[in-house]
């Protein structure tokens, strides 16, 4: 469906020209045509036209209005959603993104995979898209940023009374749109759990108070203290009930200093586990060189279709919990499990192993091989944990894969996989992917 807009050729045009937008968008950018296609970077803000002339350079072109939104517009629910850059189309109904996401698959295997739309096999292939059924809250891990940048959206900067106080340009929240080192204030992410979002706001209420001495750290001069809040959700498996872990990435290690941030977010029952990952570099990364617990268990747990996983700091785990029972129920039934003990499976890039140990109660042996040390470490642990005994977990870079690759495990009936394709084993072949609909 295209929305008429009235967008202005360039910032300086005199005249507006008429334009129809896609409302959905692809890699971030909507599509738009007047007369010849574009692609927009946002709906709500300047943005960047790209014209399908290839003499034509890429133009700044500004949203005037929009003539006629289109019906799939909703509401969206967070307060942050016009300026944030977490979730980009809250104010698409869920039925909409569903179809954008079926439309994006079905570009890709007309695109990539050759397929055309009169081809029997593209029907066979693609499948109707699964819902979940909970679109907000499901996310067992978030992670917000500390900076000394704090971002305004336009119309709270006219309103905004100057502060002398430093402090109050600092923030700790998600990345505005299109900005590295710019920081949207986020007291209460509709994305995480309600438990993690207690931590959240109890962090926001006290960190900027200057006699505690916190800095966050800025990535232009590389100074400063704070780095990144990282909230990860689990489920005690003796209780049913949430357990959080809070993970404080910082450039140095100064527990004394985090002493008072330790307390704070210690007294919520749910919290059982304090990390503090110390990461020295320039890098913007929450994976620290040293990680150390200070408060409570180095690790949470988790249930998947009936298997117990524990979890660290910077284990690898599907960040929908609800939706991952489903996805990994879906593998097993498009990988033809049969169930007899009889199948070999090799699930490449494996993780902390969750699909191939869900698929191991069925099948004679899992093979799982990771680049990561640390995950390989956690397959195992949750392999004994569960007392799963007939999945092998390697640790190697599959990049580096040659034609002697197929001698170290027996031949795979299934393959599982999220990014390349082992032609000379030829089993049966799972393909896995993320990919995001912003």
């Amino acid at each position: 469906m295209w929305t008429p807009l009235r967008i202005p050729t360039s910032p300086s045009a005199a005249k507006p020209s008429n334009w129809c937008a896609s409302p959905l968008p692809s890699k971030g950018r909507a599509s738009a045509r007047s007369p010849k296609p574009a692609s927009l970077s946002s709906a709500t803000a300047p943005f960047l036209a790209n014209t399908s002339s290839a003499a034509s350079p890429a133009k700044k072109v500004t949203k005037v209005k929009t003539i006629t939104p289109p019906r799939d517009i909703v509401d969206a629910p967070c307060v942050y959603a016009p300026y944030c850059g977490g979730c980009k189309t809250q104010n698409l109904s869920y039925e909409a993104q569903l179809r954008a996401k079926e439309e994006q698959v079905r570009d890709l295997l007309i695109h990539v995979g050759k397929f055309s739309l009169q081809h029997l096999q593209l029907h066979a292939v693609l499948k109707p898209i699964v819902p979940c059924r909970i679109q907000f809250h499901y996310r067992n891990k978030m992670e917000f940023s500390f900076g000394p940048q704090r971002w305004l959206p336009k119309e709270s900067l006219q309103d905004r009374i100057v502060d002398d106080d430093a402090n109050e340009n600092y923030a700790l929240g998600l990345h505005a749109p299109g900005f590295f080192d710019k920081i949207l204030n986020v007291d209460n992410c509709l994305l995480q759990s309600h438990p993690a979002n207690k931590v959240l706001a109890a962090v926001q209420e006290c960190w900027r108070d200057p006699q505690l001495g916190f800095s966050p750290y800025n990535v232009h001069s590389h100074k400063g203290f704070l780095k990144h809040l990282m909230l990860r959700t689990g489920r005690d498996v003796t209780t049913d009930q949430p357990e959080v872990m809070v993970n404080f990435v910082t450039s140095s290690y100064k527990p004394e200093l985090l002493k008072f941030l330790v307390d704070k977010v210690s007294v919520f029952p749910e919290v059982v586990s304090v990390i503090n990952n110390v990461n020295t570099s320039v890098g913007n990364t929450s994976v620290g060189e040293e990680e150390y617990t200070l408060y409570g268990k180095s690790s949470i747990t988790e249930t998947l279709r009936g298997l117990t996983f524990q979890i660290s700091a910077n284990s690898f785990f599907q960040t929908n919990t609800y939706q991952a029972e489903v996805l990994y129920k879906l593998i097993e039934d498009c990988a033809g499990v049969k169930g007899d003990d009889s199948e070999i499976v090799l699930d490449l890039f494996c993780g902390t192993g969750t699909i191939g140990l869900t698929l191991a109660r069925s099948v004679r042996h899992v093979y799982g091989y990771e680049v990561v040390p640390q995950a390989i470490t956690d397959a195992r642990l949750n392999a004994k944990i569960n007392g799963i005994q007939n999945a092998t977990f390697v640790q190697g870079d599959l990049n580096k894969i040659d034609e002697n690759f197929g001698k170290n495990f027996p031949k795979p009936d299934i393959v599982i996989s999220g990014f390349i394709a082992l032609s000379f084993l030829i089993p049966t072949y799972s393909y896995v992917i993320c990919i995001s609909l912003n």
